[in-house]
């Protein structure tokens, strides 16, 4: 079967940076509901089109094809006790920028942590990263007509699994 609209895709990646740095390889195909549906990059959407299982790709994203340009007005200093204890590089909490509503929720990292302040960062930690992705297509199936009317692939097989021990908040904290 060919990869077209409604299909959905079962894909292995490799991705690295604009030098060839390794950030991550798949164990598990990454699996979408394809045809504009905001599973994946729509630049890998296009080179997928048309092909059957088995085609493997290689391919380079622009930061303005995946995660955006970095935005320094993304970066805040906040007071340390603003912040639960213990705290820590890495944590991340839920907040809305200064210049946003509830809609403009963004998930900010801390990036370094002070005595009475913390910097915070609300950019994607891939923005503005050039990113090359290594694909290989293993599975293609026609998309039931749940995964369409929900706008995503319910897994490889169709079926949606939930897991009932997993963590609703993601270990993210919300800032107010």
């Amino acid at each position: 079967m060919k990869i077209a609209k409604n299909t959905v895709v079962s894909v292995g990646y490799k991705l690295s940076d604009g030098q060839g740095n390794l950030i991550e390889e798949s164990d598990e195909p990454m699996v979408y509901l394809h045809g504009g549906y905001d599973g994946t990059f729509p630049k890998i959407e296009e080179a997928l089109d048309g092909h059957e299982a088995g085609f493997e790709t290689e391919l380079q994203l622009e930061p303005e094809d995946a995660f955006g340009d970095y935005d320094a007005e993304l970066v805040k200093v906040e007071a340390r006790d603003r912040f639960p204890e213990p705290l820590e590089v890495g944590m991340q909490f839920e907040g809305v920028p200064e210049d946003g509503d509830e809609d403009d929720s963004i998930i900010y990292t801390v990036t370094d942590v002070a005595e009475d302040k913390i910097v915070l960062d609300g950019n994607h930690p891939l923005a503005g990263m050039a990113l090359r992705f290594s694909l290989k297509v293993s599975d293609v199936r026609e998309a039931t007509a749940d995964e369409i009317e929900h706008g995503h692939a319910h897994g490889a097989s169709g079926v949606e699994v939930v897991d009932e021990d997993e963590d609703d908040d993601n270990g993210r904290h919300t800032l107010h």
